[in-house]
């Protein structure tokens, strides 16, 4: 997570949160994928038994491959928001999307996050949608394509203390997108499609609040 984060306990429904410390500039990476972050296959994960299975699906996500990534750090406890302040992209990092206030919670939108079940969630004031679905990448990455797109154009006009964790097979290619030589790729090469699974986990339905 970007240094100027910190971990805070907001309540009972939603548990903890990653908060801003200082302000973090639009276009500024929040996170980024890194080699202390941990991989599992599907297989590792439905043999496991069910107390540590359900904690990990809970606070993983799923890339491309349908590998569960765990975050070492507080990453792993970034709320859900249908309105959020962080936005995926595909070269494994996350982009603000907007000036981070400090004080102001870092979120995530769960839906480009290759979720096993539905998440019902707390209603948001101007959003009529109240439950993320597996496969909202499919019906939502022109939007989500947008905003990343808009927040790149600010790349290279603010600090970026996470920039030497860009994996070296996107750094080429970040460089040119933020420098508006090449177009983004759509973050639809981040969808994972369970077609191609043959052993799909049972995941519990969290329907409590936007938790982390």
């Amino acid at each position: 997570m970007h240094p100027h984060t910190t971990l805070r306990y907001i309540n009972d429904v939603v548990g903890y949160g990653v908060f801003a410390t200082q302000k973090i500039p639009k276009g500024t990476i929040t996170w980024a994928l890194d080699d202390l972050d941990q991989h599992y296959d599907e297989s590792y994960v439905s043999a496991l038994e069910p107390l540590r299975r359900d904690l990990l699906i809970k606070y993983s996500y799923r890339d491309e491959q349908g590998r569960y990534v765990l975050c070492w750090d507080i990453a792993r406890y970034v709320n859900h928001s249908f309105r959020p302040s962080c936005i995926a992209t595909p070269y494994q990092f996350e982009l603000a999307c907007r000036d981070i206030s400090p004080g102001e919670e870092l979120t995530d939108d769960y839906g480009y996050l290759n979720l096993d079940h539905p998440f019902y969630c707390q209603p948001e004031v101007g959003c009529d949608r109240t439950v993320v679905l597996p496969d909202d990448i499919l019906l939502y990455y022109p939007q989500w394509d947008a905003i990343a797109i808009e927040s790149f154009c600010h790349f290279n006009r603010v600090e970026q203390p996470l920039k030497h964790l860009i994996q070296p097979q996107y750094r080429f290619k970040v460089e040119a997108v933020a420098a508006g030589k090449v177009p983004m790729d759509s973050i639809l090469g981040c969808y994972y499609d369970r077609s191609c699974s043959n052993n799909q986990l049972t995941q519990a339905k969290y329907t409590s609040a936007n938790q982390g």
